[in-house]
């Protein structure tokens, strides 16, 4: 890999399309697969390390300011690991669709997401204006 040569997370190259090339195409279906299974594995990880090592952290502390600290700390901990599974869930919906052969398509308006896109947020599900449209309606409260 040359010094210029951009990666994606995952250590994973961007998709480069052939000219002419049908959208969500075997090739690219697998491409995104790689990246969603390699994405879950990593927070999978994450979340079996957090268990551990707050297994291996809990101290009763005689002092009521390291005690809080470490109580403040594991609840932060748990916070992101809440997060990080729900969006393996999400990502499990993602690979689902993949299979569905339903995965780039916009569940709003059935427009394709477009591989860039899907490369930024594999776990999109609207194109970039539905999702705009969304934020829009979101912000007046709607």
């Amino acid at each position: 890999m040359s010094a210029n040569e951009t990666m994606l997370s995952h250590g994973i190259k961007p998709y480069k399309a052939r000219k002419g090339e049908e959208y969500m195409n075997e090739a690219q279906k697998e491409h995104f697969r790689t990246i969603l299974l390699a994405w879950r594995d990593e927070l999978a990880d994450e979340i079996s390390r957090t268990v551990h090592s707050m297994q291996d952290e809990t101290e009763n502390h005689p002092d009521p300011n390291d005690r809080a600290t470490q109580e403040s700390e594991m609840s932060l901990e748990l916070r992101s690991r809440d997060r990080e599974r729900k969006l393996i869930k999400k990502i499990n919906e993602a690979l689902e669709l993949i299979d569905q052969d339903e995965y780039g398509y916009c569940e709003s308006c059935g427009v394709e997401i477009g591989v860039q896109r899907l490369e930024a947020r594999p776990t999109a599900t609207l194109c970039i204006d539905c999702k705009t449209l969304q934020e829009i309606r979101e912000k007046q409260g709607r």
